[in-house]
């Protein structure tokens, strides 16, 4: 009953992770302060009540549109609020009440905003780098799940992955894909950011080819690649050391 009421918790404060994460994906890339101002409706200006930012609850209540104007709202904050919701429970459900949890429960939520705004705008900005960054530093001293040299190496070879990648698809890799995988190496270290990697190349090209064979997108056209290096990550963080150990046993050892 306990683990229950905790997992329950730790759900709703995934909700709440998410609805800041919905104002992060909505100002960061328009210059607005992501701490301070209220929150307002995007069409009429009028700014909402706290009954009307109850994750989840609220957009289905209100049925997707805005109290006062009846614009119709983004079905993207309700997702948003879910998988973050779920990453929370997931993350928690693997590593316990740890700072290992409070380490990937960071990472997820700003691939989560890079995904999203990358989805959106075609940009991943600068300031969800530096704090990619600067969290990573600080959570891997705290964590201590991986040295500080495994962190190194795993920034540097995620790195300079997609920088070959962007050399060899002439730009179809873009900056800001480049340093999103550093910061998942320093999350993740050695050997699971190379895997990361190789995961979110493998889903980016299944997805891309995809779209070209569903006339979806043609060969010119840009596609975001965050959102892929958030699902490789993922399959990295849950599937990476199996993958690893049967490398090992079955080709090494």
């Amino acid at each position: 009953m306990q683990a229950n009421a905790t997992v329950i918790i730790v759900f709703i404060l995934g909700l709440l992770g998410g609805s800041f994460l919905n104002v992060v994906i909505y100002r960061l890339p328009r210059g607005e302060t992501v701490i301070l101002g209220r929150s307002h409706c995007p069409s009429c200006g009028i700014t909402l009540n706290w009954y009307d930012l109850v994750p989840v609850l609220s957009f289905f209540i209100l049925k997707g549109r805005c109290r006062n104007c009846r614009a119709a709202i983004s079905r993207r904050y309700p997702l948003v609020e879910i998988l973050s919701a779920l990453l929370f429970v997931i993350i928690f459900s693997r590593y316990g009440m740890t700072a290992t949890s409070i380490k990937y429960i960071f990472l997820f939520a700003l691939l989560l905003a890079a995904a999203f705004i990358d989805l959106d705008c075609y940009v991943i900005p600068d300031e969800l780098v530096l704090t990619g960054l600067t969290g990573g530093v600080i959570l891997d001293l705290v964590a201590r799940d991986i040295s500080i040299s495994s962190a190194m190496i795993g920034a540097g070879a995620a790195g300079a992955f997609f920088l070959l990648l962007s050399l060899a698809s002439r730009g179809g890799v873009g900056g800001g894909d480049i340093k999103l995988a550093a910061v998942i190496g320093l999350f993740l270290g050695w050997p699971l950011a190379p895997l990361a990697m190789i995961f979110a190349s493998f889903i980016g090209g299944v997805i891309g080819l995809g779209l070209l064979l569903g006339r979806k997108k043609g060969r010119q056209d840009v596609i975001p690649f965050a959102p892929f290096l958030g699902a490789g990550t993922f399959v990295a963080l849950l599937a990476g050391r199996a993958v690893v150990e049967w490398y090992i046993s079955t080709f090494i050892m």
